[in-house]
Parts: structure tokens; sequence; C-alpha cells
């Protein structure tokens, strides 16, 4: 059985003219983690200088954004790390981009003041008399200025008799208020209650309202055509030097993260020390290539996980890769989503991929609607169609697809009718004796509900299969651990196994050739049962544990007898879950059996549109919803019996666009 990826630590000591070109290499393999977290770049002892990528990096950025541009949807990976000569090339980019930004700021900033007096202007169309008459009246204190529009009859009720509250413009945001010089305090009391905002009259405003108003709306319509042009200057502008922005801001990415972990690392002022895992077939030519990239200026050591004292005292986990080819690596989230295998153990992806595929088949038999999802998939592998993550997840989209296609075939469903396939179905089964059609019938009637129940039996027997292997992959893992206890004892111990064996052999015996339980069963189902529920103090004997007995012996024999029942009753429930699957396959030929009733109902148009809303649902929905449940049977059936302790995923240093690590 395939286990998980073997891991070598690697120490390197590298002189500090080579240490970037060693972190570039790392960062665009993508294959080192380092051991241990970098130091921290605010530590009191550490030497962390000023990250200048960084800010080269963030200032364009502000100018991508300023100039309108869309960001790298990349890694950068082809991108070199920046050189002086880039540096000098961002800096003059800046520059050009700051003088062009206060162009344009300056621009915007004076037409939108023009546009705020034309408007401030436009308020005092109501006033028939000039307001510089009207403010130097003796008798009269006047305020102008804005409210919430809203509260406009409210104050007008509030001021009553005391002030006169005149609406400038439309909206009744900007008001007049006059009252009399000695009601001045009083008003402006009632006022500031209200929000109210005095407005600035323009200095030029001398009573005569057409003038002035003619005069703002010129320059309005200025300055507007001055912001046409210097936005039209400024997209001119991001047009041209698009391409050296991006790839600037490429370079400027990897090299601050190279800034970054260099700052980071365990280094004197000549040599800077890195130690990481690094997969064993990859060593090689790293080392290789390192050598020659320093020319021979680099110190390679490389350690079995056994010969490092912190995996040895249990301290760290040897990071654990998977490796698979494209179709089975697409099904490994599915196991890191779950929890990482140990180091060292059985790779239960190919397991995972298998099962997932069958199962869904089976609950999803469909030639017609299997081909969309496989259609879907292909799409999303080409990236014609891309759906978040999801096309990364292609693979899985056209296994499944190709699974329920076949399952289709086997039931005759095509987009819920049998008719399409009923040629394929009597030619397979012609070949065999009489030819009928379909090769498998589900869907249950009065006269037949035989192919029903051995759907049922065959979705137990594949929930034997598949929990029969996890205790299989749990009992080898333990052998591996050299924790002999766990694995003869316990409830996924060889113990339970053959409880759960034997029992399921007892029942088949007993059904096919009725035979009845005798004293021996009752002993070997005795015994087992009594090692998997009694099993700790055993387990602990042999994997050297102390004391045997943890916590006395009363306190042993009552979780002995809790652990007895769920012993029985998970492995009970383990087989019965598996009804699921023959009951989700019914429910599938049911939904077609409605579907194919109703299209026939609704008559030639009708029916096509219920045919296609009805298709769609159930691609959608229930396959969704048939997803889900066969990830529920993984994760609690299948995983439960060996994922007893997890390890740590490996996660390699890889040059990621925009990030650096915290």
């Amino acid at each position: 059985m395939a286990r998980t990826t073997e891991m070598r630590l690697i120490e390197l000591m590298a002189l500090k003219q080579d240490i970037s070109t060693v972190i570039e290499y790392l960062g665009r393999k993508g294959n080192f983690q380092f051991q241990t977290k970098l130091q921290s770049g605010d530590s009191k002892n550490s030497k962390a200088p000023q990250n200048i990528d960084r800010e080269f990096f963030d200032n364009l950025q502000q100018t991508r954004i300023f100039l309108n541009v869309g960001d790298r949807t990349d890694n950068a990976s082809d991108c070199r790390i920046p050189s002086d000569e880039d540096r000098t090339e961002a800096g003059k980019l800046l520059a050009a981009v700051d003088e062009l930004k206060n162009r344009v700021t300056a621009v915007t900033s004076e037409a939108k003041r023009v546009e705020e007096a034309y408007k401030e202007a436009l308020a005092f169309s109501n006033l028939k008399a000039s307001y510089s008459e009207l403010e130097h009246l003796s008798f009269l204190s006047l305020r102008i200025g804005r409210i919430d529009s809203k509260l406009f009859e409210a104050l007008k009720d509030a001021v009553g008799e005391r002030a006169v509250i005149v609406p400038l413009g439309d909206d009744n945001s900007r008001i007049l208020a006059a009252s009399s010089k000695k009601g001045r305090f009083a008003l402006d009391t009632e006022l500031k209650k209200f929000d109210f905002v005095n407005m600035e009259i323009p200095q030029d405003f001398k009573g005569i309202p057409d003038d002035v108003l003619e005069s703002l709306k010129k320059q309005k319509q200025e300055f507007a055509g001055k912001v046409d042009e210097i936005n039209k200057e400024r997209g001119n502008f991001a047009e041209t030097h698009r391409e050296k922005l991006l790839a600037l801001l490429g370079s400027f990415s990897i090299g601050m993260q190279i800034q970054n972990v260099e700052s980071r690392l365990e280094s004197t002022e000549l040599v800077y020390r890195l130690t990481g895992w690094l997969p064993a077939r990859d060593c090689p030519t790293a080392m290789k290539d390192l050598d020659q990239l320093t020319e021979g200026r680099i110190a390679i050591r490389e350690y079995l996980p056994s010969e490092v004292p912190s995996v040895i005292n249990g301290k760290e986990q040897v990071p654990v890769q998977l490796h698979h080819r494209k179709l089975v690596g697409s099904f490994e989230r599915m196991i890191f989503s779950y929890g990482a295998p140990v180091y060292g153990t059985i790779d239960p992806t190919p397991f995972v991929a298998l099962f997932f595929t069958v199962l869904f088949g089976i609950m999803f038999g469909d030639a017609g609607q299997g081909l969309v999802i496989l259609i879907v998939g292909i799409l999303l592998e080409k990236n014609i169609l891309k759906i978040g993550g999801y096309n990364k997840s292609a693979p899985v989209f056209m296994a499944v697809g190709v699974s329920s296609m076949i399952m289709g075939l086997l039931e005759g469903e095509f987009f819920a009718t049998e008719s399409v396939l009923e040629p394929f179905s009597y030619w397979v089964t012609g070949l065999f004796g009489n030819p009928h059609a379909p090769i498998i019938k589900l869907m249950p009637s009065a006269s037949n509900t035989k192919t029903m129940f051995i759907m049922f039996g065959i979705a137990v027997g594949i929930g034997f299969i598949i929990n029969s292997i996890g205790l299989v992959i749990n009992i080898i893992n333990k052998f591996t651990q050299r924790k002999i206890g766990g694995a003869l004892f316990g409830k996924t111990g060889l113990a339970g196994a053959c409880f759960f064996w034997y029992v399921i052999a007892m029942v088949v015996r007993m059904a096919a050739f009725h035979h009845t339980i005798a004293l021996y069963d009752w002993i070997i189902i005795g015994v087992t049962l009594f090692c998997a529920a009694f099993g700790e103090p055993f387990e602990r004997l042999l994997d050297g544990e102390r004391p045997v007995v943890e916590n006395g012996i009363g306190s042993m024999v009552i979780s002995g007898f809790v652990e007895l029942i769920e012993v029985v009753s998970t492995y009970l429930s383990n087989t019965v879950s598996f009804l699921r699957v023959g009951a989700f396959a019914l429910a599938h030929a049911v939904l077609g059996y409605i579907i194919l009733t109703m299209t026939k109902m609704s008559g030639p148009v009708g029916g096509i549109f219920v045919m296609i809303i009805g298709n769609a649902i159930v691609v959608v929905l229930e396959g969704m919803i048939v997803a889900i449940q066969v990830v529920r049977l993984q994760y609690y059936e299948f995983f439960s019996k060996f994922f007893n302790e997890t390890g740590s995923e490996f996660k390699p240093f890889q040059f990621t666009y925009g990030k650096v690590e915290a």
C-alpha cells in the first residue's frame, strides 16, 4: 500500500552573497518547508532591515489603483527578482504618477469647488433682492445654510412666529432664516438643534443672481472639460505603462518575500542557516542545483526523520505530503479537510477516490445527467468555466460524471427517460440470453421488488468493504508505528475487526445456508468483543505505558461496559448507515419517474420545459446532496477507523503574489 511521501530534513549554510539566490530557488521550486516558524521580524534581538522591495510594491499597488489597472491574477512565478535598474525605473514611474496625481487632484478639487459654488448660488434663485442689501438691514438678522431636508417642516414649527424660514432651491436642504435682531440668539439656538450648517456666500454675489449664475455655469463647464482631459491623460498613461507596471509588481512581489525571509533567518555577519523539510525524491536534484547556483559556496546536510531530536522526543511532527497523479490527487483536499495522516502511515487517498466515485455513481445513476457533470468537469479543466476554487477539482467532476453515466446505462436512464437507451439495453442483455430493458430495473413495482432489495444488499456489502479496509489500514498503521497494543486490542484494532468480520460472516451463513448459532459462535464473539471493549489494560501493557490500569479496577470495569455498548452500536450503525446508498439510488429513480410523468402530462411544448427544468434541478440540488452524503460516509464510516490521531500537513514555502508571511 502507498504511504505518505518520504521526507528529509535539510540544513543549508549559505554565504550572505548567495542567500537571496538560495531563497529564490526554494520559493520557485515550492517544495521546501521551514522546520520551525521564522523568527519574528520585530524581535528585540533581530536585525530586521527595512524591506525596500515591499515599499516599492505597496507604492506600485497604489499607482495601479490610481490608474485603474487590473491586478495580476497569477503568482508572478515567471518574474525575476528586482534589480537596481528595476528600482530606478520604478522610482521614475512613481515620480511621474505622483506629478500626474497632483494635477488630477488640483483640477478635480477646483472643479468640485466651482460645482459647489454654482449649486450654492443656484439656491439663491428664490431671492428677489440682493443678499448684501438684506444682510445690512439694521432690524433684520439673516442666516443662510443647510439642514436635513426632512427637518424643514419641523424647524418651521419650532421657530413659529419668531422667525421666517424660506427654502432656497427645490429640495428644502438650503434655507434662509430671518428674525429680528433681538431674536437672533433664539434663532441660532433652534438652528443648532436641527444641525444647521452655515453656507459661505460667494464674494462676487452682489445681488444679481442671473449674472452670477451664468458666470459660475461657464466656469463649471470649463472645469468639467479640464477634468475630462486630465482623466483622458490618466487613461493614456495607464495604457502606455500597463505592461511595465504589472511586470514591476511581479518582480517586487518576489523581492519583498525574499527580503522578508532573509531578515528572519538565523545568521551571522557572513553566513545564513536554513533548516527545513524536503521530499526525499527531490533531495538529489535540490542539492545539485543549489551547489551549481552558489558555485560550491554552500554546505548541505541531510537527516532522516529518525535522526532529528525534536522528532524523536515528540516535540515536532514530520510534515505529511501526499503524492499522486492528477486524478487521484484531486481528492487530496478531502483528506486534509478531515486531517493529515500521520507521517509514515498508509495514504488513504486512492481508496477515497475509488469509494467516492463508485458511491456517487450508484446514488446518481443517469447517463444524461452524468454527461452534464462530465462536460462541466472538462470545461473546468480547460478553464473555459471558472467557478471559484472548483477548477482544481475538475478531475473529480469528470470521474463522478463517468461513474453516473455507467450506472445510468445499467439502469437505462437518460435525462430521466428510459426509451433512449432501450436499444443499448437490448443489445447488451441479448449477448447473455433474453433481451430486456433496462439492464437493471431499479424502480420497484407491485410485481417486482427483488431488485430494490438486491440494491440495498449491495449497498451494505460495499459498506462492509469500506469499513473493513478502514480497519485494515488502522491495524497496519499501528504496527508501523510500533504500537502493538493498539494494533491488537480496542474497537478499531484486530480484536474489533475480528468481532465485526465474524458477526457479518455468521449472519451471511445463517441467511444463505440456514445455519443456527452454535456454542463456538458465542465463544468467538465473546472473546473478540471482550478484547475490543476491555482491551485498554492489555494495550497499555504491550505499548509499555504505565500504570497498566490507569484509574483503578472499578473505573476500568465501568469504562469497559460502556465501551462494549459502543463497539456493538458503532459497528451496527456503520453497517446500517450504508443503506442510505440504496435509498438515494431509489430516490433518484423515483425523481426520474416523476419528471417523466410530469413531462407526459404537460404536452409537447410544456413537456420540453418541464424536462429541462426538472433535470437541471436534479443535477444541481440532488448532485450536491449526494456529494454531501458520500463525503459524510467517508468521514464517519471510513476515516473514523484509522484517523485516531492526525499529522501535520506539508506546507512548503513558495512565492504567492502580493503575500508576505507574517
